[in-house]
């Protein structure tokens, strides 16, 4: 198994545009993504849309998808 390295964590997200899985539940526990520059994929909390956010390198987020859909 892989481990996944967390670039950083972002506060300012307000100008992105954020999208959640169609496969979201309907309770709200779902998390959101966008493309960030850089080639890396920020995800936060849908909950939580000013709260602070993971920012994944485009390879660690595959990876996480990859483990997902396993």
């Amino acid at each position: 198994m892989r481990t996944i390295n967390l670039i950083n964590v972002c506060t300012d997200t307000s100008t992105l545009s954020w999208r959640k899985s169609s496969r979201s539940a309907a309770n709200g526990n779902c998390v959101e993504v966008t493309q960030f520059p850089g080639r890396q994929v920020a995800v936060r909390d849908s909950k939580n849309p000013t709260g602070a956010s993971m920012l994944l390198s485009a390879r660690d987020w595959s990876v996480f998808i990859d483990g997902i859909k396993r």
